[in-house]
């Protein structure tokens, strides 16, 4: 009962999630900081999906705010 539209949708919200959970954070400074490498695939397939700028969440992923 749910178009088509919003079925693909879903499943770019849903594949985007997979793809953060697999995601690679670098801890830094004894745990202090952390980054995450742009070079990460699972980065770079989350920011396509969802249509977000690398860098910025890059930077937001790994900064309280």
């Amino acid at each position: 009962g749910v178009k088509e539209s919003h079925q693909m949708t879903i499943f770019r919200i849903i594949a985007a999630i997979l793809h953060l959970g697999n995601l690679e954070i670098q801890a830094e400074r004894d745990g202090e900081t952390c980054s995450v490498s742009s070079e990460d695939e699972h980065l770079n397939n989350f920011c396509g999906l969802l249509g977000v700028e690398l860098s910025q969440m890059q930077h937001w992923l790994c900064h309280r705010k």
